[in-house]
């Protein structure tokens, strides 16, 4: 069996995981790049039985599916993937195999990077630390989180991570979603606003929700028009939450303070994209999710995938109606 291991980024697939499990006549490439999809893929991939991808990194529509004639097995991480066309796969007879999502301890990673944005724009901790490396001395005065206004988009998983720490901070914490009702939000300590509200008093918007065709640009220039200009947006969930020209035009014109920023249309983002060249953005590149703790997981239950495949009883295998019952969650 020929894998190929695609975007590790990091060169960490190996080091996470006893991949000797495996048939000793198996052949593993690593990819550390991305493809371009479908035709550089779809060369690159041809000779491969089976890929293993890490969540929505590298998409995987029916234009690439069909032009892999090898392809019998795609290893997944995380229990469904938005980018990945599983019906393509099932018409193919193409296994799909999933990992665990939340085994491990790593489920509060993405709303811990949400705090590290949260504190790197509004104290403007890179642009100070990088000035003392060139031998200069506060160029800012940033804000305190305690007393401000906490505004949760989206109340689920990652959102209510959010609720203890703010608490701690002494800040107070509002949200909105489109279903979410003010007995839910009580449960976590929540007041629940209508979405203007929301925007308007906010000192911190922060978003929370599933990239899905209703959330897409639900942020878009009538919400941040309603933004205070000292308000800062973060973003840790899907750039296409936001309308992309509109976050880049309140930014150029200093519209709100700022934004941190960790997922993007396009990823990975283009080195000349705007979003770069503007000073009043944190910007990291997609490490919400991406710590070590993932990655021994994802990668510990791939090879489990691939052996339990190897040996004609593949398990955790993903259909159209479990991913789509899912995506809709």
């Amino acid at each position: 069996m020929k894998i190929a291991v695609l975007d590790d980024y990091l060169h960490l697939s190996q080091k996470s995981a006893d991949w000797s499990k495996l048939p000793p006549d198996t052949e593993i490439t690593m990819f550390d790049r991305p493809l371009k999809v479908p035709d550089e893929a779809a060369e690159a991939l041809r000779p491969f039985d089976a890929i293993s991808l890490i969540r929505e990194r590298m998409p995987v529509p029916r234009s690439l599916i069909e032009r892999l004639p090898n392809l019998k097995l795609i290893c997944i991480t995380g229990y469904y993937h938005r980018t990945l066309d599983v019906a393509a796969a099932n018409e193919r007879g193409i296994v799909v195999s999933h990992t665990e999502l939340f085994r491990g301890s790593y489920n509060k990673a993405t709303s811990e990077l949400a705090w590290g944005l949260m504190f790197a724009v509004a104290r403007h901790i890179p642009l100070e630390a990088n000035e003392m490396k060139k031998g200069g001395w506060q160029h800012t005065a940033g804000i305190t989180l305690n007393s401000r206004t906490l505004g949760l988009v989206g109340l689920g998983r990652q959102g209510r991570n959010m609720v203890p720490t703010a608490k701690a901070l002494g800040m107070n914490v509002i949200a909105w979603s489109p279903n979410l009702t003010q007995e839910i939000a009580g449960q976590f300590g929540v007041t629940r606003v209508d979405k203007d509200e929301l925007f308007a008093t906010s000192d911190v918007v922060s978003l929370h929700m599933v990239l899905a065709e209703s959330t897409r640009n639900i942020v878009a220039a009538r919400e941040l028009a309603l933004m205070k200009p000292t308000a800062l947006l973060i973003n840790t969930s899907r750039g296409p939450l936001i309308e992309e020209q509109a976050l880049i035009d309140c930014l150029r014109a200093g519209r709100i303070a700022g934004a941190g920023i960790d997922v993007y249309h396009q990823e990975p983002l283009p080195d000349d994209h705007p979003l770069r060249k503007l000073p009043n953005t944190v910007l990291t590149p997609h490490l919400g999710y991406a710590v070590q703790e993932f990655f021994k997981v994802a990668y510990e239950d791939t090879v489990d995938n691939l052996v339990a495949f190897a040996s004609g009883s593949p398990i955790r295998v993903l259909t159209p109606e479990r991913n789509d019952s899912r995506l809709a969650r």
